[in-house]
């Protein structure tokens, strides 16, 4: 194909390669965290969690991907596939996050519902 004047090429890679792997929770009570790694011939690119919470809560906790490996399909693949483990283990919960602006996106698709804006702030003591 060649491409006509002012027409954008976007070019994806996508690893067939990457696998999935689920980390339960350890079992205690208290801290009940689930974890899923992305890995490409046993290296970690990536990394997204969950900590189930009292009243029937799910708290969608940061993601990570190597920035080698960004922009290929590697964050909407752990997304799904902890999406789908909430789906099958936890109905009636409710899922919450705070999510970053590259985030938001994704979780807007997904039928999450914006709520205010927080701001970080930090200092030194």
């Amino acid at each position: 194909m060649i491409p006509k004047f002012n027409q954008i090429i976007y070019y994806q890679k996508v690893y067939q390669n990457i696998q999935i792997m689920h980390i339960p929770s350890s079992g205690t009570t208290q801290y009940v965290k689930h974890s899923w790694v992305a890995h490409i011939n046993s290296k970690c690119v990536g990394h997204i969690h969950l900590q189930r919470e009292t009243d029937k809560k799910i708290k969608f906790l940061d993601a990570w991907v190597h920035e080698d490996y960004r922009r290929q399909g590697i964050f909407r693949k752990l997304w799904d596939t902890r999406w789908e483990f909430v789906n099958k283990e936890f109905k009636g919960f409710k899922a919450y996050a705070w999510a970053k602006p590259m985030s938001l996106p994704l979780l807007v698709e997904k039928g999450f519902n914006k709520g205010d804006t927080c701001i970080y702030v930090e200092k030194n003591v």
